[in-house]
């Protein structure tokens, strides 16, 4: 289990996180179970502590829970540079340029920043670590949502360019749709 992980949940009760609905269910849920299955894929623990963040600042999909940007340090304490600003990232990116992105999957990658308005270029790990991330913050939560084909092809091409465990899991959670 991961090491700070009680101090990690504790600091999302302690911003009103826990009280937040987010697809049928509790945001702080939603992120514990990001985590949870980054962490069952075999990602390290930056990556996990990055899932468990993954949407704390907001994205373009998810407005329920905004933490302010201007406290940006105090995730950075909590969780690390680098799996903040994953985080970060994944509320930051504009959905559309990132899924260019995802077609082009070759350097340079390139994220539009919809805070700044601005380009900034990301090395293919960082790349990577975040379409892990995006793809298993939609896996998640696409069963109770049922919005099967919202961004469908994105989350193919991610899940095929990925492969492994990702693929087998976008596999085995879009078979469940035929079901509901």
């Amino acid at each position: 289990m991961e090491p700070k992980f009680k101090q990690l949940t504790d600091f999302l009760i302690t911003i009103g996180a826990d009280n937040i609905e987010h697809t049928d269910k509790g945001y702080l849920a939603h992120a514990i179970g990001v985590h949870n299955d980054l962490r069952d894929w075999g990602c390290g623990s930056d990556l996990c502590r990055a899932a468990m963040f993954h949407s704390i600042y907001g994205t373009e999909f998810f407005q329920g829970f905004t933490f302010p940007l201007e406290r940006r340090g105090e995730v950075r304490d909590l969780i690390g540079e680098r799996a903040e600003q994953l985080a970060y990232w994944n509320c930051a990116i504009n959905r559309k340029a990132f899924d260019l992105a995802v077609q082009q999957n070759r350097p340079p990658h390139r994220l539009l920043d919809r805070f700044t308005d601005q380009y900034e270029e990301v090395t293919s790990n960082d790349f990577d670590d975040l379409c892990r991330i995006h793809l298993c913050d939609w896996l998640e939560q696409v069963p109770r949502s049922e919005s099967w084909d919202y961004r469908r092809a994105t989350y193919r091409r991610l899940a095929d360019n990925l492969g492994g465990i990702a693929l087998k899991s976008y596999e085995r959670v879009f078979a469940l749709e035929t079901a509901s």
